[in-house]
């Protein structure tokens, strides 16, 4: 699907006679509304003018004064590729290998819950369906609005699909759920461990967004209930059980969602609790550890048992005043040496920046944020249109710069910003 054909979409979806309060509702800027899709940043921008400012914030802002948000993104422009010519890329191509999986391009979606937010329909399984289409991995969220075997029939097989856990309070769960992923058919674990506690976001505190809207659900913790014994319904939802208010999943008392959510997950976990998930949940499969920032912990969780990591500082919506993942990229991968595979997210939104990511060692970089906005904008088929961009542009970006395959890009093709220094321009919250 071709951006001019996104963007015919758009006119249609938002017309220049939109009413004054159609416009209030929408908070949307005029000029933005009739803009042409040429790049994942412009499916923001569309996206923005569509949807409540509630919504709308809570999808893009991030914790705090938003510096590790910005910064994902900034950071990329401190470093430089240096092309080399003469060299034969008349069939350059994308496809890469991760544990042995055939992939289209080093580009897949991140796990991120909520999908439905932005396609009440479909949720993800459009998500799913669209990396099928053009042979991309789909991570699932535990947090997903579908569930793990919805999203398994959606796609048919025809989509490698990962899905996410975290380490619940609740460790019987915890393991039910990776062993659905299992006897699904997933193809591997992505265990998130930078989430003992979540980042406050001021936007969500501002726009009163301290509850998952109706009627949209956390359907796989449901599914869970509903498997189990009658009267599992009433004892999830009992603080006593285990210390945990889970009605505040839906409804809570603190200021932002993600403090209602955030005391479902384990508080004082440890490295064994790797070990435990990979030996008990899924040891026939890839387990990568989501959430490193730092080459310690990179040899921390290949002790564990781990047997990839990606590097992410959870979009910036964890830790504010952290690294940008593509800044703490380089001695995480000093420090594996090469024996796992890396994975990377945060901030990508050019061919350029995959490239990059690739050149400092990375396997295949992640998307998270820019998929709700294509899915607000033209669902699946927006989706689609976002990977098959990304995939475009990142083949440009090879062939410009002599490597026809993904194992000619090396170390040598990036360098940072001559002289010292850092990146131009006075820093500003990156959602204003």
């Amino acid at each position: 699907m071709s951006g001019q054909a996104t963007s015919k979409r758009i006119l249609a979806a938002i017309p220049a006679t939109a009413s004054p309060i159609e416009i209030e509702q929408n908070w949307n800027l005029k000029s933005e509304s009739n803009i042409k899709i040429c790049n994942a940043n412009d499916y923001q921008l569309a996206a923005r003018s569509m949807l409540s400012k509630p919504l709308y914030e809570y999808l893009a802002s991030g914790t705090d004064d938003e510096q590790t948000l910005s910064e994902n993104e900034a950071a990329f422009k401190d470093w430089y590729l240096r092309p080399r010519v003469m060299r034969p890329v008349a069939k350059v191509s994308t496809v890469t290998y991760l544990f042995g999986q055939k992939l289209s391009m080093p580009v897949f979606i991140s796990p991120a819950g909520v999908h439905a937010l932005c396609d009440e329909v479909n949720g993800e399984c459009a998500s799913a369906r669209a990396c099928g289409r053009v042979g991309a991995l789909f991570g699932l969220s535990q947090h997903a609005t579908r569930s793990i075997e919805e999203v398994a029939d959606a796609t048919q097989g025809k989509t490698n699909l990962w899905y996410q856990s975290y380490i619940l309070k609740d460790r019987d769960m915890t393991l039910r759920l990776v062993r659905r992923a299992v006897n699904a058919g997933y193809k591997g674990i992505f265990l998130t461990v930078d989430s003992v506690r979540f980042g406050f976001r001021e936007a969500d505190a501002r726009n009163g967004w301290n509850a998952l809207p109706e009627p949209h659900r956390l359907v796989n913790y449901d599914e869970e209930v509903s498997r189990t014994s009658p009267g599992a319904k009433k004892a999830w939802l009992a603080p006593e059980a285990s210390g945990v208010d889970k009605t505040k999943i839906y409804a809570g008392k603190e200021d932002a969602w993600d403090q209602n959510t955030e005391q479902l997950f384990e508080q004082n976990p440890t490295w064994e609790d790797v070990k435990w998930l990979k030996n008990e949940g899924c040891n026939n499969m890839p387990l990568v550890v989501k959430g490193i920032m730092t080459a310690e912990d990179a040899i921390e969780a290949l002790n564990a048992g781990a047997d990839g990591v990606m590097v992410s500082n959870h979009g910036g919506r964890g830790l504010d005043g952290a690294l940008a993942a593509i800044d703490a990229l380089p001695d995480v991968v000093k420090a594996v040496g090469g024996k796992v595979p890396i994975l990377l997210d945060g901030g990508i939104r050019r061919g350029t920046d995959v490239l990059k990511a690739l050149a400092l060692g990375a396997t295949a970089v992640g998307i998270g944020k820019p998929i709700f906005f294509a899915l607000r904008v033209g669902g699946e088929e927006a989706v689609v249109d976002l990977l098959s961009m990304l995939q475009r542009e990142t083949e440009a970006a090879m062939a410009i710069c002599g490597c026809e395959k993904v194992a000619d890009v090396g170390r040598s093709l990036v360098t940072r910003r001559p002289n010292g220094g850092s990146r131009a321009g006075k820093y500003v919250r990156s959602k204003l």
